[in-house]
């Protein structure tokens, strides 16, 4: 059996790292077992849904490097799920209700009051025609629920939460379809998971519940149940819900204003919640390797921005030459200066910075001018390279008796202006001769 698995995003908003983790966890499943990732695009809020948002979907997926094996839009095939809903109607599963909002809300505290769960007394089944033609010469239109098996229990082993056991009586009768004819999640989802041979749900522990409702939904259309896996839900750093809608930490932001590389989001995401440490990955394979959904615990994750921040350079710092070449595009900026500057990058725009830095203008920070004069005169000759800085360094340590902090912070800061940065001894032959005299004689270049 070739392992199927799907993200489904509604494209009504940008995709946030919450969203992402569930392509991911669905995405590292399908690598590791061989199988096929699908994207689902679930666009049948046609009012609300984008265009533009499904393409920024896409786009960070990719930029992620979660690339899909096939993609479909449920909009396409709203005639498949019309009949689907014509069989339920004949076969007695679907049935009309006319219910106003406030008449039901009425009913569940009508309920609670009694000490009773607020589930759907299934008064439609029992509204004769008469009865419906009053409410549409009213003006309601029909919402559609799917009549539950009751009593029955529904029990599935879950990957992650072990066996789950759902009490049906305890539910109310699901709407499929409402008023306006528009469909809920709950049907087209299962109708394309049947279709599309989906083996493997993996989701948020939000829709636990909702995977009891679709079981029966599966038996009713004849489909094999996949099997399920439900993770804690990921949450900000002090326990706040992300939201699609607001662009809580979308993966556009992340990108383009934030400067996070995708492996920074990536690394923290597949290990997030599970049993193993945090750590930064320049690539995916060890990720998939390691993957197992009996490493995912209960509890929710929290996700702090500043470890991402933190993940984030490591994986620079980490970040080889040939990975990142394509994306230079300064003069001089080789394999030699990207190992030089990159211990000390916490985003990659830093480059600019350090290339700055190097090829000037700097304004020198001269504390000392004698000292500086001094070690300007035991500069060694000739062109500067790898062994510059040692000889030079102890030729002026020997001429003016400066050691430690006093010998190579003068230095650093009469040549780039800060007081911290990449190992001088890398850095010096980057900046040249010319421009090392010329700052050490104070000059910006």
């Amino acid at each position: 059996m070739t392992v199927k698995v799907r993200f489904a995003p509604s494209p009504t908003g940008l995709l946030h790292v919450g969203n992402i983790r569930a392509a991911l966890v669905n995405w590292l499943f399908a690598k590791q077992q061989g199988g096929e990732f699908i994207l689902r695009v679930d666009d049948t809020d046609t009012v609300r849904s984008t265009k533009e948002y499904e393409n920024q979907a896409k786009d960070d997926l990719k930029w992620l490097g979660l690339n899909f094996d096939n993609t479909f839009n449920q909009s396409d095939r709203f005639e498949r799920y019309d009949s689907v809903v014509s069989d339920l109607k004949a076969a007695g599963r679907l049935y009309a209700c006319y219910e106003t909002p406030e008449e039901l809300d009425m009913k569940r505290k009508i309920q609670m009051n009694r000490g009773l769960p607020p589930v759907y007394d299934r008064a439609g089944l029992t509204l004769t025609d008469a009865e419906k033609a009053a409410f549409e010469a009213e003006g309601r239109s029909a919402h559609w629920r799917f009549k539950l098996n009751t009593p029955a229990r529904v029990v599935w082993t879950d990957l992650i939460r072990g066996e789950v056991s759902i009490d049906m009586e305890s539910l109310s009768d699901p709407i499929l379809v409402r008023g306006d004819g528009s469909y809920l999640y709950t049907l087209p989802s299962v109708v394309d998971d049947v279709d599309y041979g989906i083996t493997h749900i993996v989701r948020g522990e939000d829709h636990v519940t909702n995977s009891a409702v679709q079981t029966q939904i599966f038996e009713m259309l004849g489909g094999t149940t996949p099997e399920m896996a439900h993770f804690a839900l990921l949450t900000g750093k002090s326990g706040e819900g992300l939201s699609k809608r607001l662009g809580t930490m979308s993966i556009k932001e992340q990108r383009e204003e934030m400067g996070i590389e995708p492996m920074s989001i990536v690394s923290l995401l597949a290990r997030l919640g599970t049993s193993e440490p945090i750590e930064p990955f320049v690539k995916v394979d060890a990720l998939v390797e390691g993957f197992a959904f009996s490493k995912f615990g209960r509890a929710v994750a929290k996700l702090d921005p500043a470890e991402l921040e933190l993940l984030n350079a490591k994986i620079l710092h980490e970040t080889p030459y040939d990975m990142v070449s394509d994306r230079i595009t300064l003069d001089g900026v080789d394999e030699v200066f990207w190992n030089a500057v990159r211990p000390n990058l916490k985003k990659f725009s830093d480059l600019n910075d350090w290339y700055a830095i190097v090829n000037g203008p700097v304004t020198p920070v001269i504390g000392n001018a004698d000292f500086i004069a001094k070690a300007k005169d035991l500069l060694p000759e000739g062109t500067l390279d790898g062994t510059s800085w040692k000889a030079w360094t102890a030729a002026v340590k020997e001429g003016t008796g400066a050691k430690g902090r006093e010998l190579f912070m003068p230095l650093r800061q009469a040549l780039t202006g800060q007081d911290h940065g990449p190992d001088m001894g890398t850095l010096l032959p980057l900046i040249g001769r010319d421009r090392v005299i010329a700052r050490l004689e104070g000059s910006a270049s």
